[in-house]
């Protein structure tokens, strides 16, 4: 299962719901990979503690080999890293993504990251991919390698406005290279029960037909403590509510999809 977490708003949560996600999966026992596309690099230092700068081999050095012919090019395993989570390994980003973009997208490298991720097919069981806040190269990328899309939203009225064009952009990726994407749902994030307007937002999009995932995943500090320590809510502490939505969330996925 590939799948991709994408808005093309930004702080929405994107990063850390692929990186607790990605790292329930290791923790129930599957062999998972995260793909860290997001130039800023945020899934990369959450899960290896290190920016993608302090590493040799990144995804900016698997894309640069794309553009140049090399008679003994790097296999794709090789620019994976292991973190320090059992099961649970990072493809890391790297500033240099951004300076990269314009020359894949003239030399039309679009299929290469799926290219890539089907021949990690038989080491991995889940691959999360977390994007940056753009519909660029990079996101179309992932969704073209993708199985699976799940869509965060922090109940703000501009993001629900912006979900309609995002949708109907997921749909023309679906049309035009992918047709076995799939929205999965929208992950509602950083929810305040106590409060009026989230509620009121969130069943608009029900009231809409739009597939909105439960369990909500709680607005918490503990998230902040989490980032800070390079260490997702199931490791850091398995029984507070917003790990335990997590957790939730994750399985409620794989009964659905497998994985």
């Amino acid at each position: 299962m590939r799948r991709v977490v994408f808005n093309q708003k930004g702080g929405v949560g994107k990063s850390t719901i692929t990186c607790n996600l990605a790292a329930i999966s290791a923790h129930r026992g599957r062999r998972t990979l995260v793909v860290d596309l997001d130039p800023q690099g945020n899934s990369t230092q959450y899960l290896l503690g290190r920016s993608g700068g302090e590493f040799d081999t990144t995804l900016a050095n698997f894309f640069d080999q794309t553009l140049n012919f090399k008679l003994n090019p790097k296999k794709t395993a090789e620019f994976v890293v292991a973190s320090p989570f059992e099961g649970l390994d990072v493809m890391p980003s790297h500033p240099g993504l951004e300076d990269l973009q314009s020359k894949l997208e003239s030399r039309y490298k679009i299929y290469k990251l799926r290219d890539a991720l089907e021949e990690l097919a038989g080491r991995y069981d889940c691959i999360y991919i977390d994007t940056p806040p753009a519909l660029n190269f990079y996101t179309r990328s992932a969704l073209i390698a993708a199985h699976g899309c799940l869509i965060p939203f922090d109940c703000d009225e501009f993001s629900r406005r912006a979900l309609y064009s995002l949708l109907e952009n997921v749909q023309e990726i679906r049309s035009d290279h992918n047709r076995d994407l799939q929205v999965e749902g929208i992950v509602v994030n950083q929810f305040q029960a106590r409060a009026a307007l989230p509620q009121k937002v969130v069943q608009e999009l029900i009231d809409e037909g739009l597939p909105v995932l439960t369990p909500y995943l709680s607005a918490s500090v503990k998230i902040k403590e989490s980032h800070e320590q390079s260490r997702p809510m199931i490791h850091l502490d398995a029984k507070h509510k917003l790990a335990q939505e997590y957790v939730a969330l994750h399985d409620s996925l794989a009964r659905k999809y497998g994985a």
